[in-house]
């Protein structure tokens, strides 16, 4: 039951804070936050030319309340997950944008096919330790993971 009551305030708060940039009403605490400012580009690989079963970086450091792009490529010869299903599912995606095709709302994970490239724009919102990996079978046991680390901020 307090998750539940946990989840309905936290959708509560992000139902008035879309309310709020969107009908030009931001708070004024909010007008200095960066989720109105422009996003941190953060670069990530999954995989590479010589085909390992790696991202690069495989660590990522990030603050809530922080905005982020994070610009994905996947330059290997087969497709690859971006999964950090529980990190997804505690932030705010603004959009992602992925060839001529921009996608908002909820996103759990991005597959990108050889050569393809995504933007994911988002704002983490919980702080803690979250799993990325590749969910394609056999990836995350060959080293495609990583830790997405979201920090409180200062």
């Amino acid at each position: 039951m307090k998750i539940l009551i946990n989840l309905v305030k936290f959708w509560c708060c992000c139902l008035m804070l879309v309310v709020g940039i969107y009908s030009g009403q931001v708070w004024p605490a909010l007008a200095e936050t960066s989720i109105v400012n422009s996003p941190i580009d953060v670069n990530i690989s999954l995989g590479n030319t010589a085909n390992q079963l790696k991202f690069f970086p495989d660590q990522l450091k990030l603050i809530a309340g922080e905005k982020y792009r994070f610009r994905l490529s996947n330059s290997s010869p087969q497709k690859h997950y971006f999964t950090a299903k529980e990190f997804a599912s505690s932030s705010w995606t603004q959009k992602v944008d992925a060839g001529n095709v921009e996608i908002k709302g909820t996103v759990r994970e991005l597959e990108l096919r050889p050569g393809s490239t995504a933007e994911w724009v988002l704002v983490p919102m919980k702080p803690g330790i979250y799993t990325l990996r590749c969910i394609i079978s056999g990836h995350t046991e060959a080293g495609m993971r990583g830790t997405i680390t979201v920090a409180n901020a200062s």
